[in-house]
């Protein structure tokens, strides 16, 4: 009886973590599995009248599960090499050592929303606007189970978006 649950509970698990899974009818092997994700971006600025910080909803439209993850990552910088740009993405929490104290720009979720927000103990009102304004993140909802393979390391934003076990919808829409 625990195996019969422990299958159904696995079955459920799978279903509500939105993921597609191809099967092979030898031995019942599963030969490919691909996980939808959805990856949203959001610029904004961090000031005093926003309590320093950046609100998203999700869309109406886009279901986040319970079990599902929901990383961001901050647009660090832009790079040049061979006259191919590329941006670096970092993962938050990132926490910066200034003169007067820490700054850090963090996150928390629901199913519903993100809040992006500064915290640390350096005054914010005294930030250069390089740290506060036009700030690029981007918001990835995966399955839990997709984060938890071994072959994406969740912390390199381009390990998940060229992992061939999942498919993105980068429309943010």
């Amino acid at each position: 009886m625990k195996t019969i649950t422990n299958i159904t509970f696995l079955s459920l698990l799978l279903l509500t973590a939105s993921c597609e899974i191809y099967t092979e009818t030898d031995e019942n092997r599963v030969i490919k599995e691909t996980y939808l994700g959805k990856i949203f971006e959001v610029e904004g600025d961090f000031l005093k009248k926003n309590d320093y910080e950046i609100y998203y909803s999700f869309p109406t439209s886009f279901k986040v599960f319970e079990t599902d993850v929901v990383l961001v990552y901050l647009l660090w910088e832009t790079t040049t090499v061979n006259g191919k740009t590329t941006d670096v993405w970092r993962l938050l929490p990132q926490t910066i050592l200034l003169d007067d104290g820490l700054l850090q720009y963090n996150f928390d979720y629901t199913v519903k929303d993100v809040k992006i927000f500064l915290d640390g103990t350096t005054d914010f009102s005294k930030l250069l606007a390089a740290e506060t304004m036009d700030q690029v993140f981007r918001i990835a909802v995966l399955p839990a189970e997709f984060a938890k393979l071994k072959s994406v390391d969740i912390g390199n934003f381009n390990s998940i978006l060229n992992s061939p076990e999942i498919k993105l919808d980068k429309s943010g829409k």
